[in-house]
């Protein structure tokens, strides 16, 4: 029987001083997965997991197997949610099949789907009156059950995602026969039999002309081999198990749950997906992380999570294959404008792309993933003496920002983040890898600065970093009842300050009988006290100070403000942006009817300018480099935004695409002048003929 499972193998090690030793020369060798057995008499089995998963990076963990009778089900789930978050999705539960195993899966499976509310839970053995569940495992744990009686059989045909076998004196008729019952029970519940994995432990010194009638015959998708011996585990792994899988040649992927299944969506082809690819469906446990981003609720058909750029390629090839659903890109999940969520389509999330890599230390050239975080990347730079301008929230991710320009707090001072890229590798339309810099693909690396989700999925950048020391670092609440006044004041002060100053103003509308406040966040990119203060008294100076908060610290603390990674973004977030020249009255005029009109409820004003208007206008596909500021404002109707937008419409002169949710055509020729608009255009033509990437402010191939 052939359940078509890939096939994967693993190490059988006893708990004791050099059983991680061992696990780890297990990683290195190649091994799948590496398993202890659990008993009273050695070492904590789940301290073990826990302490092999620190110090390995990719193989899979689990137990062989965990002993109900010291494993409460309730607090089993919890930790093995836990571990697998902390080691990357690679655990796997493995259960002895005692008396209340039924219940615990139950239990377990309950606690994990639980949505945050307290399970409650009535059996024979198990009792729960309210659990808290905790965080939900990074990815579907599939649980195993050991044993062999009849009843443990049934049980993993009914409920389990595996069977764990030793081969021993049964042999492979002990195999058979196990297995018959176990599609029995599984026919009989409504599963098909390939849902279950099949494992069997095996003993050292067993060979390929021993196992693979296993493998061919009887389904076994995985082989555990039993030994301590360094060099026996080498011997497996370097000739049995690559005969093994020559011999028994491709394979598939395993079956999803029946549940999981039950809730795919129409027009996606999921047995199609290649096994090779990591990915969370509607059903599995971890949807919930997934569906949504920071600001938009979702609910996508397949997130497909690669983890190079091969494996994007490939993501990218079964997306083709549905030109008719919606394609969205994902790295941090903060896009304002980028459809990195949707409904019923695809998503390729590459927030598993997040090295950080020091290429050049005398050139300070660094490479970063997509999926890197803003906040680990200023950490890893500190060391060094580093930063890099970079948004004003550590938790977004680096490839949307990184791609569109990079409206960050040093921005006056060393320009937009794109203005330091200085090479790119990205997976095109096609599936092709390219690199392109300023001496390949010039074109493409052009447009990628400033258009960059038009073109392709960007899977590492080149950046040429700057040397910062400490920085003055200010947040002023100032009495903002003047609104249009206040506006214009804070204009002048911005662009006749220093290009070492950056400031970013929030405008609170009234609130409960309160004026509006005005929120000033500024960095002054100096560690000295004198000129800190110097830099930020205008900025007091403009209205009555409310609250004020000023130190001298490091850019990497400052982009140490993101919260948790759980996005529960709901509905469609509703903004519009432009980027203006000068905050002039009549400009703040417009801008305080819109503030005061209940419209809006977030107003921001980003101050840019200096080094960014240092790069000329056809440089990159960002091309409004003269503007002093970016404008935006969040608020909950569409109608009723546009209406009071339009006030402003006169003032404005460009768009930042990033901030930008209103989706019609007219805002392409808002963000892009005519001439690199056109530029574009045929770009996309050569590099993206067939519009994949178009979930986005698409620009169009076969317009002119």
């Amino acid at each position: 029987m052939n359940y078509g499972h890939p096939l994967t193998f693993g190490t059988f090690i006893t708990p004791g001083a050099d059983a991680v030793s061992l696990a780890v020369r297990s990683e290195e060798l190649g091994y799948d997965l590496v398993t202890f057995p659990d008993h009273p008499d050695t070492f904590d089995t789940w301290t073990l997991l826990s302490w092999v998963a620190g110090r390995t990076s990719r193989v899979g963990l689990s137990a062989n197997v965990l002993d109900l009778a010291l494993r409460p089900p309730a607090v089993l789930a919890r930790a093995a949610a836990s571990l697998d978050l902390l080691s990357g999705s690679r655990l796997s539960l493995a259960l002895g099949a005692d008396a209340g195993a039924g219940e615990a899966i139950d239990v377990i499976r309950g606690m994990w789907d639980a949505d945050g509310g307290p399970l409650r839970f009535v059996g024979e053995h198990y009792r729960l009156g309210g659990a808290q569940p905790g965080p939900p495992a990074a990815h579907d744990v599939p649980i195993w059950l050991g044993g062999d009686g009849a009843r443990a059989l049934r049980l993993v045909g009914e409920r389990a995602d595996g069977w764990l076998v030793s081969l021993d004196e049964g042999g492979p008729d002990r195999i058979r026969a196990g297995n018959k019952l176990i599609d029995e029970a599984a026919l009989a519940a409504g599963r098909d039999p390939r849902e279950i994995r099949r494992l069997v432990n095996v003993p050292a010194g067993s060979g390929v002309a021993d196992l693979l009638p296993l493998a061919v015959e009887d389904g076994i998708g995985t082989f555990i081999l039993m030994s301590d011996d360094p060099a026996a585990i080498e011997r497996f792994a370097l000739e049995v198990a690559p005969a093994l899988r020559e011999a028994v040649g491709p394979t598939g992927r395993q079956l999803r749950r029946a549940s999981v299944r039950a809730l795919r969506r129409a027009g996606i082809d999921y047995d199609r997906v290649p096994a090779s690819l990591p990915v969370i469906e509607p059903g599995d446990p971890g949807y919930a992380r997934v569906r949504s981003t920071y600001l938009r609720g979702g609910a996508p058909g397949l997130v497909i999570r690669p983890g190079d750029a091969g494996q994007v390629a490939e993501a990218l090839a079964f997306a083709r294959a549905h030109p008719h659903l919606p394609l969205g890109v994902r790295s941090g999940g903060h896009g304002i404008s980028g459809r990195s969520t949707n409904d019923g389509g695809i998503v390729v999330d590459v927030s598993g792309l997040d090295s950080i890599e020091v290429l050049d230390r005398e050139s300070r050239l660094v490479r970063v993933g997509p999926g890197a975080r803003w906040t680990d990347v200023a950490a890893a730079l500190e060391p060094y003496g580093w930063a890099l301008s970079s948004g004003d929230y550590g938790g977004v991710g680096v490839g949307g920002l990184a791609t569109a320009g990079g409206l960050g707090f040093l921005a006056r001072d060393h320009g937009l983040t794109i203005d330091h890229l200085r090479a790119v590798e990205m997976v095109l339309a096609d599936g092709s890898v390219v690199r392109a810099s300023e001496t390949e693909n010039a074109d493409l690396f052009w447009a990628v600065r400033g258009a960059g989700a038009n073109f392709g999925v960007v899977t590492a950048f080149e950046f040429q970093v700057d040397e910062i020391g400490d920085v003055g670092w200010a947040q002023l609440v100032m009495d903002a009842r003047d609104t249009a006044t206040f506006l214009e004041r804070f204009g002048a002060v911005q662009e006749s300050a220093p290009r070492d100053l950056t400031s970013f103003l929030i405008v609170s509308p009234p609130r409960a009988g309160r004026p509006a406040t005005g929120h000033v966040m500024a960095m002054v990119n100096a560690g000295v006290p004198e000129t800190v203060i110097d830099r930020l008294q205008p900025l007091a100076d403009i209205a009555p100070l409310l609250d004020q908060q000023v130190v001298i610290t490091s850019y990497a603390a400052v982009m140490a403000n993101a919260a948790g990674d759980g996005h529960n973004g709901q509905g469609e977030p509703v903004t519009r942006s432009g980027l203006v020249e000068h905050i002039t009255p009549e400009f703040a005029a417009a801008a305080a009817r819109l503030i005061h009109s209940g419209a809006v409820y977030f107003f921001q004003i980003r101050s840019v300018g200096g080094a960014v208007a240092d790069v000329p206008a056809d440089a990159t596909a960002y091309a409004h480099r003269s503007a002093n500021f970016s404008v935006i404002a969040f608020g909950a109707n569409r109608q009723r935004v546009d209406k009071e937008w339009a006030r402003l419409e006169p003032y404005v002169d460009g768009l930042y695409l990033s901030f930008e949710t209103d989706g019609r055509p007219e805002r392409l020729g808002d963000a892009f002048p005519p001439g690199t608009l056109r530029r574009l255009r045929e770009l996309k033509a050569r590099y993206d003929p067939d519009n994949v990437f178009r979930d986005n402010f698409n620009i169009r191939p076969e317009e002119s």
